[in-house]
């Protein structure tokens, strides 16, 4: 027998986790709090890793709908130095483990996998409490309650489940993302896209970078990094676009107008999003009947590893609920003495450990270092 699952939040961890537990017959309900899959958008593209995303995608049976989105070329890579000098341009020859695609389009192939009704969008969790004997209560928004043997929370960074283990908190990690779209890029705006090349660029320096991605739909989409205090970001009024875009612009003043075109010739708003972590090594005692996967479990400053280990997260849940039909609790203990130390791993560079932004090493010729230390 096996007790019905109760998972909190529809991303990319929780939808994967359903999936595999819906392969192995056991029944869930995914609550999501967005209205629709549509509610909003769902990011950019994805790099998804041989040795953690695409296990947990076999995992699901949905190996062949995986390639059928990768979008081709899309691992070439391309390192700048601040000045526009190319120092680095790899080419995709299609014998990489990262195949890239796009999020929306990943969330959807598993959203396809699960029956009608898996998931009750709209649901917003206002709170959770131990009712004993591993039943808990989850409430919502909307004063709903369901009780649970079983609770999964997949809600991510600022999890209402995660409470009910661990009195962590996420802390800003002293680092901030500024994103912003160039749409139409080879007509619309060619000297960034022709830095960008046709997969990603990489532009490195101390304290400060510019990542950008060649999306489907002949997209850019910049990822301008700056580490500073929130403060220093709350005085930018982001209501204020052109405002906003400049102040960003200034702290890459004397760059290549190819790479600071990144910020300035935005087709959208510039959007903020600043990077929170919980402690390294996070981890929590035991407690019958819940546990958590993904950003709720072990969230960390942009790594390219979080999405992956979210899926496979869920896959590994999911595999040791299967195995362990009538014995729950040697489920979750078997499934979190793996991922405590799985997502405690110092994140790398594809095996060479990531000096950081802050650090001196953070520079184009040292990227480039790494990468042929590495043979990525």
């Amino acid at each position: 027998m096996h007790l019905p699952v109760t998972i909190i939040g529809a991303g990319l961890g929780g939808l994967a986790l359903a999936r595999v537990l819906h392969v192995h017959g056991i029944p869930v309900t995914v609550y999501e709090a967005e209205s629709s899959p549509t509610a909003r958008a769902q990011g950019g593209m994805l790099d998804i890793h041989d040795y953690n995303g695409q296990l947990a995608l076999e995992a699901a049976g949905l190996t062949e709908q995986f390639h059928a989105i990768v979008l081709e070329g899309r691992q070439a890579m391309r390192v700048l130095d601040p000045d526009g000098t190319v120092l680095l341009d790899k080419a995709d020859d299609g014998t990489g483990g990262r195949p890239e695609v796009q999020r929306a389009e990943l969330r959807q192939i598993l959203l396809d996998s699960l029956p009608a009704g898996s998931v009750r969008w709209g649901h917003k969790v206002s709170g959770t409490r131990a009712l004993g004997s591993g039943r808990h209560e989850v409430t919502f928004a909307d004063g709903s309650t369901v009780v649970t043997r079983l609770l999964v929370g997949a809600d991510g960074a600022w999890s209402r489940v995660r409470p009910l283990l661990s009195a962590a908190t996420p802390e800003y990690t002293g680092t901030s993302f500024v994103e912003t779209y160039l749409f139409h890029a080879d007509t619309r705006h060619p000297a960034a896209a022709k830095a960008v090349g046709g997969g990603m660029l990489i532009a490195p320096s101390p304290g400060r970078e510019i990542f950008a991605h060649r999306e489907s739909g002949n997209t850019l989409h910049a990822y301008v990094a700056l580490t500073r205090p929130q403060d220093w970001f709350a005085a930018i009024d982001f209501t204020d676009a052109a405002a906003a875009t400049a102040r960003i612009a200034r702290e890459f003043d004397g760059w290549a107008p190819e790479l600071t075109a990144l910020i300035t010739d935005g087709d959208t708003a510039p959007v903020l999003r600043p990077h929170y972590a919980l402690p390294t090594g996070h981890r929590w005692d035991r407690v019958p009947g819940v546990t958590l996967l993904g950003d709720a479990a072990h969230l960390a400053g942009p790594n390219g590893e979080g999405a992956n280990l979210a899926m496979y997260d869920g896959a590994e849940l999911g595999k040791a609920l299967a195995a362990h039909p009538g014995d729950v609790e040697a489920a979750l203990t078997e499934y979190e003495q793996a991922m405590f130390p799985r997502s405690a791993e110092v994140a790398t560079f594809d095996g060479g450990e990531d000096p950081g932004i802050d650090s001196e090493y953070n520079t184009a010729r040292g990227l480039i270092d790494m990468i042929t230390e590495t043979g990525r």
